[in-house]
């Protein structure tokens, strides 16, 4: 088996795109996709502001027996599964069953499908509740549904670390591949934008109360006040090397060549939080020097405190300004699970172009000293790029992304 893991097939479900294409080209020029909640009234809350995909209809996309079965955070999952996997090229039966896998993260599960079953059942009796219900709102239910539908018997599973978990998919899926895998699709996706969840989400606090969609989710900007969540995510198909050239790999979008993960130390401590070591961490399993990193493809949770931990831990690494730092996110709202995956694609497709994607809206703050890629594209020779993300509880992750050719 090679050392190296390659990308050789990716599938989107992105407020700003279906798919590869049209993902890269609303995120390629900074195109907004945030706008006012359409999935429910949300008149009555403090934040009213969304990313999400319009005019998804599941039935479109999958077998017409799956639709009732499955929350929309499954069926969009499912939907890029079959993306990823034909522009991989892999068909069921094309490579052993038991040496493809599957490993995704979610964030809250499929909570809109769990909410309306229990309105069902405070409202109308247990004898109206789905039977659905007893895994359609369970976190791993994309992982299940995507093993079944394309036929993966190899080890699966999920991992569930808010933000950070998509990054720690890729990265489970990596050892995997390493451990004798020929193949893991891989990714993470979240659909929070119903009643239940956003409940969840306002109880944290963090969400942005912004009512104009170009300004309320701005990421180290001097008006920094909270995120705008989002809907979706990306499926990844990661393989072995040796493999990807024995079947005849027609794409190679890169190489997940490091990973570091850490969890913050414990509130008051006095202890810096654990984002630079994760950035150094996955540093050193690339066998990457800072200095050959053409881009980091930032967390950008959107709020002044978290902000600045992320751009200290930025420039700590890789010093004042030392490298050009994008958050291509803006235009969507932070997409839970699903956020770090996106990040990866954007990661590749800016390789694949030579541009790095811009930080929409933002006006960055002094306070950061920080290469900002705003308000338009850049571009760049991107070779090796770096993507963090960071979960609530403590959670830090960072990928190292490295072009193949």
């Amino acid at each position: 088996m090679s050392a190296r893991t390659l990308v050789t097939g990716i599938g989107v479900a992105a407020p700003s795109g279906l798919g590869v294409e049209d993902f890269w080209a609303a995120t390629r020029v900074g195109k907004n996709a945030i706008g006012p909640v359409t999935r429910f009234d949300a008149s009555s809350y403090p934040s009213r502001l969304a990313g999400e995909i319009h005019g998804f209809d599941a039935k479109e996309h999958l077998p017409g027996r799956l639709v009732p079965q499955t929350d929309r955070v499954t069926q969009l999952a499912l939907t890029a599964a079959d993306h990823a996997f034909a522009d991989a090229g892999v068909a069921p039966g094309d490579i052993d069953p038991y040496g493809m896998g599957v490993v995704t993260a979610a964030g809250s599960g499929g909570v809109e499908f769990g909410g309306n079953e229990l309105r069902k059942l405070w409202g109308q009796g247990a004898k109206h509740v789905s039977a659905y219900q007893s895994f359609a709102w369970f976190h791993a239910a994309n992982s299940g549904q995507i093993s079944i539908r394309h036929g993966l018997s190899g080890p699966s599973g999920v991992v569930v670390s808010d933000h950070a978990g998509g990054l720690d998919a890729l990265a489970h899926a990596r050892r995997q591949i390493h451990a004798g895998g020929r193949l893991t699709a891989t990714g993470g996706f979240d659909a929070p934008v119903c009643p239940w969840g956003w409940a969840a989400q306002l109880a944290g606090g963090l969400m942005s109360t912004g009512a104009e969609p170009e300004h309320a989710y701005l990421p180290f900007d001097e008006d920094a006040a909270g995120y705008v969540p989002g809907e979706g995510g990306a499926l990844l198909v990661l393989e072995d090397e040796d493999s990807a050239r024995a079947r005849g790999a027609r794409t190679v979008y890169g190489e997940l060549a490091g990973y570091g993960a850490t969890f913050d130390p414990r509130p008051g401590s006095g202890r810096e939080p654990g984002l630079r070591r994760a950035i150094d961490t996955a540093l050193t399993d690339a066998g990457c020097h800072p200095a050959e990193v053409d881009v980091v493809f930032a967390d950008a949770a959107g709020t002044k405190r978290l902000d600045r931990e992320e751009a200290e831990a930025i420039t700590s690494v890789f010093g004042p300004r030392g490298v050009p730092v994008t958050a291509p996110k803006t235009t969507t709202g932070r997409l839970g699970a699903g956020a770090a995956p996106v990040d990866v694609v954007s990661a590749v497709l800016s390789m694949r172009e030579g541009l790095i994607p811009p930080t929409t809206n933002v006006e960055l703050s002094p306070a950061y000293d920080l290469d900002l890629v705003a308000v338009r594209p850049r571009t760049a020779s991107v070779r090796t790029a770096v993507v963090l993300a960071r979960g609530r509880g403590g959670f830090n992750s960072a990928v190292i992304v490295r072009a193949v050719d």
